[in-house]
């Protein structure tokens, strides 16, 4: 069936595996959802006019999350729930969406941090404190900057730079960063009702991890599927590993179906996605990440129209790479 052919979808109903906006859970998260307990006694302890005021300022009907959300700091793993939510001018950590680092990823960052950095800076105090010399000198020197270079790669990993957005009419932007490793025609795709295009982007622990919609669209499904955690860079991985489906519809009036698909790898194993089916977003809007690098899928509409512009070899950058182009120009208006 011709895109042109298709009618706008409704959305359906959030996966009940989607729990939270990280499906695979993980260490870190756990921490931080523990040190929620102690933060939220805190402040309605100490803090009873700020908690107050959060209410007041809170707007929209009750979040399923499993516990009290006395400011936005609660909904972070639970976004995708829907309800509760406070205005940007009303959130007093809005500031932190505009840090250059994934904002899903600052507890991983902090975490980190404190098992390289902090090691770094006793190791160094120990060395100038004992006097230490000799061979052992030059040993601890080379465990400090082991130490620093791991903390500096894993500040590396998570950062999240602003990226200019092609302005043209039909384009189809990438939906990660890394090297373009497939560039295939699947015979028939179920969601888009016919054959499509599948480009594979593996994603390096040098790249950035943040992942964008490749053009205007709605989020009609997700669909996560839990699995194994092998090498991305296998064939089989694509099938066989954790993923995350994200169907998506273009506007009118072609209204084009799209597929991203976040697949999690050896080391990459926290798939995140924080929007929600009926979501509306632009060309290389921010919808998820996947912590540690990966493979990241795209899947669009073989049509006459619809001209490739990379192939496999290719570096190609979220939300700026032009991987497409529909040449009637109705995806991207």
């Amino acid at each position: 069936m011709n895109s042109s052919d298709v009618p706008p979808l409704s959305p359906e109903p959030l996966d009940p595996q989607l729990t939270t906006i990280q499906p695979g859970g993980g260490f870190v998260m756990r921490m931080e959802l523990a040190w929620g307990y102690v933060r939220r006694w805190c402040l309605r302890t100490f803090f009873k006019s700020y908690v107050a005021r959060m209410q007041q300022l809170r707007k929209g009907e009750e979040n399923p999350c499993p516990h009290e959300v006395l400011d936005p700091r609660d909904l972070k793993y639970y976004q995708n729930q829907g309800g509760f939510y406070w205005e940007p001018q009303d959130d007093p950590f809005a500031w932190r969406d505009r840090i250059p680092f994934a904002r899903a990823g600052l507890a991983e960052l902090l975490f980190f941090a404190m098992v390289t950095f902090g090691p770094a800076a006793l190791v160094a105090w120990q060395i100038n404190a004992q006097k230490i010399s000799g061979s052992w000198l030059t040993i601890w020197w080379l465990v400090v900057a082991a130490l620093l270079i791991t903390g500096g790669l894993i500040v590396w990993f998570f950062r999240d730079p602003n990226r200019r957005i092609p302005d043209g009419e039909g384009v189809v932007v990438s939906p990660a960063d890394g090297k373009v490793v497939q560039v295939e025609r699947v015979e028939d795709n179920e969601f888009m009702n016919g054959p499509a295009v599948q480009i594979g982007i593996f994603l390096s622990i040098f790249n950035v991890h943040m992942n964008r919609v490749p053009m205007r669209s709605r989020i009609i499904q997700l669909i996560y599927r839990p699995g194994k955690f092998l090498n991305a860079l296998l064939p089989q991985s694509a099938q066989e590993n954790e993923q995350l489906e994200v169907r998506l519809q273009g506007p009118a009036p072609a209204h084009r179906r799209m597929i991203v698909r976040q697949i999690a790898g050896a080391i990459a194993r926290r798939i995140v996605c924080w929007s929600k089916p009926g979501d509306e977003l632009g060309t290389g809007e921010r919808f998820g990440m996947i912590k540690l690098g990966s493979r990241t899928e795209l899947l669009i509409p073989d049509e006459p129209e619809l001209e490739i512009v990379v192939k496999p070899g290719d570096t190609v950058h979220a939300g700026s790479t032009v991987m497409a182009r529909y040449r009637d120009g109705s995806s991207n208006s």
